[in-house]
């Protein structure tokens, strides 16, 4: 039972397997702390934050726009296209350089289309232009301008269903991240505790680099190199087994240790969760020349529901994006990248 299953599909069913899609669901958001498992109940401590959590998963996902179709064609049609490239001739560079996005057609041969995330930073400029005013044509007036710049696509999906619950799947994984970062950005003077924060600190990296939550799905950090997903799960299997040792030697000392701090982070994390991860909807109306217009303007423009996610952390992480969909057969060949960045220069 996938994660956006469960929450669509919520009190459809039976008792019996209710409960089994609610330990399904708490075995997911301890995946990347599994000591929390060591808890005695921990499911039934959880399950008052899933609830919680679960509502708030299920409204974010569901009230993200609809995919829109990325191709150099759709600049002049889609809205947002146009609103998110200078020119239609910037659409495809951006997709067909995206590995991600080149990985999931060379994986996926019968594939015609990929749906995917693209994270955008959002640019803001305040300058004077000219406007019309009633009838009158009027020089000097303040003006908003917003372009979008670092266009990056990570996480692709054959049908945008799969892509939503995909990202249902990884913002659990950010509430489950940022129990990880709450507990070990905790203070303590004891040598354990301290040594429990670096390696808690350690593993809050590791995951992040390997792409788990929804920094790498909005597009922070760049490629990763050769061998490095290797590298990574090493030194996360060295991670692990230095935290259970370390978890091993609180409870042959009797005292509270990480796994009930980590299932109180975690319950906490899940209780706030929009603390963890906050999407905001902004409603704008731009010109075609992507100018911001007052609200109720009879001018041309277009309606646009701009996402931003924040996410928190050192630094905090705050990305526009979009979900889109891309067609195999728009996609530049090496070739034509080459010709594209000669034509930069």
């Amino acid at each position: 039972m996938t994660v956006l299953n469960w929450l669509r599909r919520r009190g459809k069913h039976p008792d019996g397997a209710r409960d089994a899609e609610r330990a399904a669901l708490a075995e997911r958001v301890t995946r990347l702390c599994p000591y929390v498992r060591l808890v005695g109940g921990y499911r039934k401590q959880l399950a008052p934050a899933l609830a919680i959590a679960d509502r708030y998963v299920r409204d974010v996902v569901a009230g993200l726009p609809p995919a829109s179709v990325a191709s150099e064609a759709s600049w002049d049609s889609d809205p947002y296209i146009h609103a998110f490239f200078g020119t239609a001739q910037d659409v495809m560079p951006v997709f067909s350089r995206s590995p991600d996005l080149r990985d999931y057609f060379s994986g996926a041969a019968s594939a015609a289309e990929a749906y995917c995330v693209l994270g955008m930073d959002k640019l803001e400029r305040r300058t004077l232009g000219v406007a019309l005013e009633g009838d009158v044509m009027r020089t000097e007036v303040p003006q908003t301008t917003v372009s979008f710049a670092d266009h990056q696509v990570r996480i692709c999906a054959p049908n945008e269903a799969a892509l939503r619950e995909e990202i249902a799947s990884r913002i659990l994984d950010q509430l489950a991240l940022q129990a990880l970062g709450d507990v070990a950005g905790g203070t303590s003077r004891r040598d354990r505790i301290e040594r429990e924060q670096t390696l808690l600190t350690t593993r809050l990296h590791l995951l992040e680099k390997q792409g788990v939550g929804m920094r790498s799905v909005l597009g922070q950090g760049g490629e990763a190199q050769a061998g490095e997903p290797e590298r990574l799960r090493e030194q996360v299997a060295q991670n692990e087994a230095a935290l259970a040792a370390l978890s091993e030697e609180g409870a042959q000392g009797g005292r509270a240790g990480m796994p009930e701090r980590q299932l109180h982070a975690l319950v906490d994390a899940l209780t706030h969760a929009e603390a963890s991860f906050k999407v905001e909807r902004e409603a704008v109306r731009l010109s075609a020349m992507n100018i911001v217009l007052p609200p109720g303007s009879a001018g041309p423009g277009a309606d646009l529901q701009l996402m931003t996610a924040r996410v928190p952390g050192d630094p905090p992480l705050v990305r526009t994006f979009a979900l889109v969909c891309v067609a195999r057969a728009g996609m530049l060949s090496p070739m034509q990248l080459l010709d594209e960045a000669a034509r930069m220069l």
